[in-house]
């Protein structure tokens, strides 16, 4: 199961339905399996090794075993590590060494520069493969080095959105139909603010407005094309005005207490959503299915899902399947991420954990198109994506993303916790971060 804020993303299971498809969402835990070297025998018979982190859904879409029946010669064996920052460590470990390799290995958007930038020429050229303008503009491109290579296919995407629960905003006395949620946070991010404040005058004991605010802070900055570096790879962050304006805002939700301050995917964190104490949630596509599972059965049809404050279409998250050269089976390991990140098998995904398909063509399938959430009062999560998908804007991205955008959150979750101020918090931000990145 994916429990990682490396890139300000992790995940967990969300049903989604259409017509066809029973409307009740499912729970579904994840798992690491152990897998074996890449073997072959005198048959012709291969298998293939899949790493990856977290939840990619292909377990619970059962797609190995589908693969397997269309290439009886192939079996797809999936070694999971359940988070991220675990996980990437062990990947450049193995490419320095050049042992230890899966067939296949998953890598993180917050980390997809770095490895573009300093491993490309361990990787296969997956151009040769995929077609690159099958994907939203500008997913490939972040996987894309500069002479052409191409050593990542998109897996997912993770457009914004605001989860919410309707029956606190009702008691609240504030707006609950999602239309009206969503124009009354029109202005962008300073009124949902606003919101919070109104919000607080008549919350529910024991409520907060929102969870975090370095996940409101993590959505404002991706809501830009200009975030951490700019375009000639120089780190920009400390005048970057999307941080800028996101640390401000995190800044005066913290001191108005409109957080409960609890830093996404703890077990603080879990728990509030099961204790039903949180109103609001910034909520990239995938973070559906973390608030499902975490919140249980009590508070289903109590959230709802609205379009993003602003106008600006934000992207947090995504992930990509690359092809590292040592294997055995490169031409085989390569069709198989193909089919994986092909629309009909991103669709099954999203079926059956929610991830939003990076892959263009899916998103004019059914079973994408005409999606909804049950667990979130059937909000047509197919719709509301899909929208944002077309319009986000293509970020800049840099070699220590992850790096910094985790110091900043920290920070933030400190001026939550422990009453820091922000002059102080930024001090400790910059000083930690200027040590990682020189």
């Amino acid at each position: 199961m994916r429990i990682t804020p490396t890139g300000g993303r992790g995940r967990r299971a969300a049903a989604v339905t259409t017509s066809v498809l029973a409307a009740s969402a499912l729970l579904l835990t994840g798992c690491s399996n152990d897998s074996n070297s890449d073997s072959s025998d005198s048959n012709g018979n291969i298998t293939l090794k899949v790493a990856d982190f977290g939840q990619f859904g292909y377990k619970e879409a059962d797609l190995f075993a589908k693969y397997h029946k269309l290439h009886p010669n192939i079996t797809v064996k999936e070694e999971t590590t359940a988070n991220e920052q675990d996980y990437y460590p062990k990947l450049l470990q193995q490419l320095n060494t050049g042992s230890g390799l899966a067939d296949v290995t998953g890598i993180e958007v917050g980390r997809i520069k770095e490895v573009v930038d300093t491993q490309a020429a361990k990787f296969t050229d997956l151009s040769k493969t995929i077609d690159v303008n099958d994907w939203v503009s500008w997913k490939e491109k972040q996987a894309t080095a500069k002479d052409g290579t191409v050593i990542g296919a998109g897996t997912d995407i993770g457009p914004m959105s605001l989860c919410y629960r309707k029956d606190l905003f009702q008691k609240a006395g504030l707006p609950s139909d999602r239309d009206a949620v969503a124009k009354a946070v029109a202005g962008g991010w300073e009124d949902y603010l606003k919101l919070g404040e109104q919000y607080k005058k008549k919350a529910p004991s024991g409520t907060y407005f929102m969870d975090s605010a370095s996940a409101m802070y993590n959505a404002v900055v991706s809501s830009s094309a200009q975030q951490y570096y700019d375009a000639d790879g120089k780190a920009i962050y400390k005048d970057s005005p999307s941080v800028q304006q996101g640390w401000n805002l995190a800044a005066e939700a913290a001191s108005k207490k409109l957080t409960q301050g609890l830093a996404q995917f703890t077990d603080a964190w879990t728990a509030a959503l099961r204790k039903g104490s949180v109103a609001t949630v910034a909520c990239p596509a995938w973070m559906a299915g973390q608030i499902s599972t975490n919140s249980g059965d009590a508070f289903k049809g109590k959230w709802d899902i609205a379009k993003a404050p602003g106008t600006t279409a934000a992207n947090w998250g995504g992930s990509f399947l690359a092809v590292p050269k040592s294997g055995k089976h490169t031409k085989e390991a390569a069709e198989l991420v193909k089919w994986l990140t092909a629309p009909e098998q991103q669709a099954e995904v999203f079926k059956a954990i929610g991830v939003f398909p990076s892959n263009k063509g899916a998103y004019d399938l059914a079973s994408v198109k005409t999606a909804t959430l049950p667990y979130f009062n059937n909000a047509p999560i197919g719709q509301i994506y899909a929208d944002e998908a077309k319009s986000i804007p293509e970020a800049v991205l840099g070699p220590k993303d992850a790096t910094i955008k985790d110091t900043i959150s920290t920070q933030i979750n400190n001026m939550e916790q422990r009453g820091t101020k922000p002059a102080d918090a930024w001090k400790a931000a910059t000083e930690a971060i200027d040590k990682v990145i020189g």
